[in-house]
């Protein structure tokens, strides 16, 4: 079925990863700002979610034809969902217009803030997978991942509510663009997204240790293959406990409520999680597992600000 390989392709069970951190964003916004645009945040949604399912689908088509021919195994037909290359081809095309349509839409409903950052996002998610030399074939997609789908989406879904209050603007006169920035708002920001970022680089560091052989085979050399594949797995644990030592830290500080602190008991599942993919890490049975841990930790924290907004 079109739909089912369509699924497969574009890999719709991590689509989590964009999606908590749009959600994450929100809540933000509404908690500290009293601030949401229930129309910025339907444009958005649409936008960011076909844009991260374009950008798995141009990495798994650029992984198609990176594979030689001669391997032609089941695995490389199954990186296009069993699709023929051409109606993948014509998928992406479809996902990257929808994208940059809602892009501009929001972009003309803002202000141009929205469209450097959204631009250099773009860049960024295609530049992963395509080129000569790909974001995904170094050692670098953890960074770009945690740092793009968990920071700058959070930001991003948090400014198109609150664009006019200008935490950052951008002013041209006289022949000098000043960029001014509210470094306190925007420091609080990135704490908040920190067991967003961990989470989201931690799904990429697990689906590269799970893909570390078959990867060599199409000249993709990622972090686990340059640290080995044990120093991979004590860092898929630690970033996990970095995102728990930052909530106690945003609880301390009052950017999130106090009942936030209860997500710290997600711990003994996550730890438990984290010792089962450490024993086991096998794409098809413990990957999952990253997925798992990233909500567990990053779906409450939305739960527990939703509840406070409604109660106050």
């Amino acid at each position: 079925m079109l739909s089912k390989g369509f699924f497969e392709f574009v890999e719709i069970r991590t689509k989590f990863a964009s999606i908590i951190p749009f959600a994450l964003g929100s809540v933000y916004s509404i908690y500290h700002f009293n601030r949401f645009n229930i129309i910025n945040f339907a444009i958005m949604f649409f936008s960011i979610i076909a844009f991260d399912m374009a950008t798995t689908a141009i990495n798994n088509y650029c992984d198609y034809i990176k594979i030689l021919p001669k391997n032609n195994t089941k695995d490389r037909t199954a990186l296009l969902g069993y699709l023929k290359p051409t109606t993948a081809y014509i998928i992406i095309l479809l996902l990257l217009t929808i994208a940059v349509f809602f892009g501009i839409i929001l972009t003309i409903r803002t202000n141009f803030i929205v469209l450097l950052i959204g631009s250099v996002s773009f860049l960024a998610g295609i530049l992963y997978s395509f080129g000569p030399i790909s974001i995904s074939r170094m050692p670098l997609g953890e960074i770009f991942s945690g740092i793009f789908m968990g920071f700058i989406i959070i930001f991003l879904s948090v400014y198109i509510h609150i664009f006019d209050l200008n935490i950052v603007s951008m002013i041209y006169f006289d022949k000098i663009l000043s960029i001014k920035m509210n470094l306190p708002e925007i420091i609080n920001i990135a704490l908040f997204s920190i067991p967003a970022m961990t989470g989201i680089a931690n799904i990429m560091l697990s689906n590269n240790i799970c893909d570390v052989q078959k990867d060599i085979l199409s000249k993709r050399y990622t972090l686990p293959h340059y640290i080995g594949i044990q120093n991979a797995l004590k860092l898929f644990s630690a970033l996990y406990y970095i995102g728990y030592i930052d909530i106690v830290i945003l609880v301390v500080l009052r950017l999130i409520p106090f009942v936030s602190i209860l997500i710290l008991f997600t711990i003994f599942p996550v730890s438990k999680n984290i010792i089962a993919f450490n024993k086991d890490p096998v794409k098809s049975k413990t990957f999952i597992l990253a997925v798992k841990n990233f909500v567990m930790i990053n779906l409450p924290q939305i739960i527990f600000i939703e509840i406070i907004i409604l109660l106050r």
